[in-house]
């Protein structure tokens, strides 16, 4: 059984027009929420074997965030370009890319592209994942190579303004 958590990279700033969409950072709002939801993760005992991410900086900088609540060095961090603006069958493919060793990754990136894939995943349905937002899936795989045909369980569904812990 492999567990894959699906987040959206955290609040982003609008503060400086000037900067190109893949430049744009968190805001304060971003930098506090990322370390919470980290934290929510660690709260369930849930451990994080790999954390894959868009390159875009806003995506980089939340995954960092979770990195460094887990102890992980944030060189690790799989960047992956074709999860920025990524389609569903960008998301299987990074994700067929993961680690076969890893048990449960971490996988960061953006709307709207994130909320149509975790909606293909299972039952379970979002109409817009938050920023931060992270959505849980059992995967009945040992490799995630296997990752698109195998059968997946909703886990859950957590986001920083719920009331969840």
């Amino acid at each position: 059984m492999k567990h894959l958590l699906v987040i959206r990279h955290a609040k982003s700033s609008w503060g400086d027009a000037s900067l190109p969409d893949f430049d744009r950072p968190l805001n304060d709002r971003g930098k506090n929420d990322s370390p919470l939801m980290a934290q929510r993760l660690l709260a369930r005992s849930i451990a994080i074997d790999a954390f894959i991410s868009s390159p875009a900086k806003r995506a980089r900088k939340t995954a960092a965030l979770f990195a460094a609540e887990y102890n992980h060095d944030k060189e690790q961090l799989i960047l992956i370009p074709e999860l920025y603006h990524a389609s569903p069958a960008n998301f299987f493919e990074a994700i067929a890319q993961a680690p076969a060793k890893a048990n449960t990754i971490a996988v960061f990136s953006h709307n709207p592209g994130i909320t149509e894939f975790v909606n293909m995943l299972t039952e379970v349905r979002v109409d817009d994942m938050p920023t931060c937002a992270i959505f849980g899936i059992q995967v009945a795989t040992q490799d995630w190579k296997d990752f698109k045909t195998a059968p997946k369980t909703f886990w859950f569904f957590d986001y920083p303004k719920s009331l969840s812990v």
